[in-house]
């Protein structure tokens, strides 16, 4: 018989009840309004937007990454793994009580990654940390930007419009890359629409699918050409 999932915290959010859960001493859940998120068991999407995306940066000596939603830790791991000591990775979160609990009862999930000294936690959305970077010439631009976000790309007749996968936010993405900078995005399935936008706005790009059982989620990867 499965064993149960024990609530470890929770708090209200726009969007319903955010709730932590773990069964015995290594798995870990976080649900919304019921929905589940993520947990410690399925991460290979994750893990691979991570490797691909920090992976592709490995030429540059002291990198910085964004990284947009910070879940239970997993694909901060993987960048904190792919990236060197000099790197700083800026881990943008929504709401601050998920990074509690990546610092705290949920650290032993991803290694304790949200306490390396190499993170730099951003209390918001981050496309917000995106625009100010692209409106900002004189502001360091980032050689990754990584969305492990809940919800991916789609295809809906107002996509394009998207305030996360829409025109405007990808050329803010490409604006705040530095050249042959690498913009990784989580998604659930091929997305033609939003590959074509990120081609128009000046992307190379991959799709990344990942292999094995399981949900088989994707990764879009754009990188920004040399000049």
């Amino acid at each position: 018989m499965p064993r149960p999932w024990t609530l470890l915290d929770s708090v209200a959010t726009p969007e319903g009840l955010l709730e932590l859960r773990r069964r015995g001493e290594r798995d870990f859940m976080i649900s919304i309004a019921g929905r589940v998120l993520m947990t410690s068991m399925i991460t290979r999407s994750e893990l691979t937007l991570a490797e691909r995306g920090c992976g592709a940066i490995a030429h540059v000596r002291a990198p910085r990454v964004l990284l947009g939603g910070l879940g239970l830790g997993f694909t901060l791991r993987a960048a904190l793994d792919a990236l060197p000591s000099q790197a700083r990775v800026v881990v943008a979160e929504l709401n601050p009580r998920v990074v509690e609990w990546c610092q705290g009862p949920a650290s032993g999930a991803a290694s304790a990654a949200a306490l390396d000294p190499r993170v730099e936690f951003v209390a918001g959305d981050v496309t917000e940390e995106v625009r100010r970077v692209a409106e900002n010439p004189g502001l360091p631009r980032y050689d990754a930007i990584l969305w492990d976000l809940y919800v991916g790309p789609g295809d809906a007749p107002a996509a394009e419009r998207d305030p996360l996968y829409g025109k405007t936010s990808v050329r803010r993405a490409f604006a705040a890359l530095s050249p042959r900078g690498v913009f990784g995005v989580w998604g659930e399935s091929p997305t033609p629409t939003f590959e074509t936008r990120l081609k128009k706005t000046g992307f190379t790009t991959e799709l990344v699918r990942t292999k094995g059982g399981g949900l088989h989620h994707l990764v879009f990867l754009g990188t920004r050409p040399l000049s």
